[in-house]
């Protein structure tokens, strides 16, 4: 019951917001960040009516991914190294923390060896943040136009984790920075060729949908404090 007491007080305040700013709480998919939580508090959420779930480690999320139900999607939201992308491409439906075009072409030879495509986000380190990984603003045009020459990999939009504060407010500024970078490359490289917006987590969410995010990654929120 917690799982769904929590999960009804998340989406009324996505509703919320969404509506605050003239949107429809539908353009924002939510996706439960079940890492760390054992596969019996993902199909809690499942029965809950969650169908987005968010890893952050490859070696957890492959025994998680084997208990798949009908309608799950599986997202990739941690870093993601080279070696491990191969799994990637087989056990998630979305890689949200793509960081480079180097990892996109990676990426994109196992999804052609196994004849699967592949959406991805362009992760962008808005606040240039030296221990985050993810393109600079200046170069995510030039990454994005490389990647959606890709044959298998599907680029959706962009991503973005912001500096922490304790004032969701401080993230607000990063998000709308977001929301002008993907203008600005839509306007550069053809109306509409972004789509989407991953960027806000528990103590952010609202404002980040109030910025234009369609993904918002909901961990604490909807299966309480981590161990």
């Amino acid at each position: 019951m917690m799982i769904e007491n929590n999960l009804a007080d998340v989406l009324r305040r996505i509703n919320d917001a969404a509506k605050a700013v003239g949107r429809n709480q539908k353009e924002v998919t939510l996706i439960a960040v079940s890492k760390t939580f054992g596969i019996d508090r993902v199909i809690e959420a499942y029965d809950a009516g969650l169908r987005d779930f968010g890893e952050n480690r490859i070696q957890e999320a492959k025994e998680k991914v084997k208990h798949t139900k009908e309608g799950m999607r599986w997202h990739f939201i941690g870093r993601l190294q080279s070696n491990k992308a191969k799994t990637a491409a087989r056990c998630f439906d979305m890689v949200h923390s793509l960081d480079s075009v180097r990892l996109a072409r990676i990426l994109d030879k196992h999804c052609n060896d196994t004849g699967k495509a592949l959406d991805v986000m362009l992760q962008v380190n808005i606040a240039g943040e030296g221990q985050k990984s993810g393109v600079t603003p200046a170069d995510a045009c030039d990454a994005a136009k490389e990647i959606l020459l890709l044959n298998n990999l599907k680029l959706r939009g962009l991503m973005t984790i912001p500096p922490y504060s304790v004032d969701k407010e401080d993230s607000r500024q990063y998000y709308k920075a977001m929301r002008e970078l993907k203008g600005d490359i839509n306007d550069r490289l053809g109306e509409e060729a972004l789509k989407g917006l991953s960027m806000g987590m528990s103590g952010d969410y609202e404002v980040a949908i109030q910025e234009g995010a369609t993904y918002i990654r909901i961990g604490t929120a909807i299966f309480g404090e981590r161990k």
